[in-house]
């Protein structure tokens, strides 16, 4: 990646006092950033650094100490931009670091006065950018990169050096609170897998509800392991179908959700997660919690982080990867015809090697 067309007259890095991140609106993007987002505090250590981000996000980054401030994004008008815009012009940003690749991020930064504009040219958006990073293309499109490397590279275009690939996430004693209370029946000491079998970036990666509660109760049966299946008040239904399967004791966490922040403790906590690809699968990587991430339409390619302790499960269909929200064929055999057994035998061998090492560590 190439960066291009810094002009004159722009505020100097190193005078750089007030600097504005504007974060991914994904929660896993969000993680896969925090390499680049520690880099960012290390580089500007005496800054005042403010995020600009979905309120949601902000739990996933709080306790990170890479921030001053968190400013919560507003919804998608002409009015709430313009708002936005004279707001970050009272607080004068010397430097705006754009993550996302919308012209609407863009446009922000530009209206909002931030006198350096640092981001991928992209959107046709690159004329409000003073500094602009040229992306791999690939043909018409772009060519798959994992964006850990793609966020890294933003942080490297302000300075930043030997940016790590290593995920990690803070985590505070709120969060463990709200943790013990909801899930106060836990044996810390008995193994714990957490299923994660929803997904917001579309039904066509959501691996069917009752094969998560069919490998629940495999490794309730084989390991004796606590099971606890996550997500939100709208996947209420697959709460439901869970519950209706599962033929094991596993507890529930939708409806009230646990809450992103709590999620980081639980999670943190956990031996074993096994998960669609969705936003919870990199929680576990920046832990260090063995992992299962089952593939459907989405590319490993874009979020590759080359965990050791992560199993990918995925068919190699014709029609795979799509990268498409709703199955373009109306069938989604990528996720349809991959079966219980793949996912149980991925998670067996990381769950008898983790718990094998936490038994050696005890005794």
């Amino acid at each position: 990646m190439t960066v291009r067309g810094a002009p004159r007259k722009i505020a100097p890095l190193s005078e750089c006092r007030r600097v504005l991140i504007v974060l991914p609106n994904w929660v896993g993007d969000v993680v896969l950033a925090s390499p680049a987002l520690s880099a960012l505090r290390a580089r500007f250590p005496d800054s005042h650094i403010a995020y600009l981000g979905r309120r949601y996000v902000a739990d996933v980054v709080a306790h990170s100490g890479w921030f001053d401030e968190f400013i919560d994004a507003p919804e998608k008008s002409a009015g709430s931009l313009l708002s936005l815009a004279v707001r970050l012009r009272r607080e004068r940003f010397d430097l705006a670091i754009l993550f996302p690749n919308s012209f609407r991020s863009a446009a922000t930064v530009w209206l909002g006065g931030a006198r350096r504009r640092v981001g991928y040219d992209r959107d046709a958006r690159g004329w409000m950018l003073t500094d602009r990073l040229q992306p791999h293309r690939n043909g018409h499109g772009f060519k798959p990169v994992s964006m850990l490397d793609y966020y890294n590279a933003i942080a490297a275009a302000t300075g930043c050096s030997n940016v790590s690939r290593r995920l990690s996430l803070g985590h505070g004693p709120d969060d463990e609170t709200t943790f013990r209370t909801r899930l106060p029946q836990l044996d810390l000491n008995r193994p714990l897998v957490v299923l994660n079998p929803g997904g917001a970036y579309g039904t066509a990666k959501i691996w069917p509800a009752e094969r998560f509660a069919a490998v629940g109760d495999e490794l309730s049966r084989r390991f004796g392991a606590q099971i606890v299946a996550t997500g939100t008040a709208a996947e209420r239904s697959i709460a439901d179908a869970i519950r209706a399967a599962a033929r094991q004791p596993l507890h529930l966490c939708f409806d009230p959700p646990l809450g992103l922040g709590p999620l980081k403790s639980l999670i943190r906590r956990a031996d074993l997660l096994v998960t669609n690809d969705t936003g919870p699968r990199h929680y576990a990587i920046a832990f260090g919690v063995p992992v299962v991430t089952i593939f459907g339409p989405t590319d490993p390619a874009w979020t590759e982080t080359h965990f050791e302790h992560e199993r990918k499960v995925m068919l190699a269909l014709d029609c795979q990867p799509c990268q498409e929200k709703i199955c373009p064929l109306g069938h989604t055999n990528c996720m349809q015809q991959l079966s219980v057994d793949l996912v149980i035998a991925a998670a067996a061998e990381l769950l008898a090697a983790r718990t094998q090492t936490v038994g050696s560590a005890v005794a």
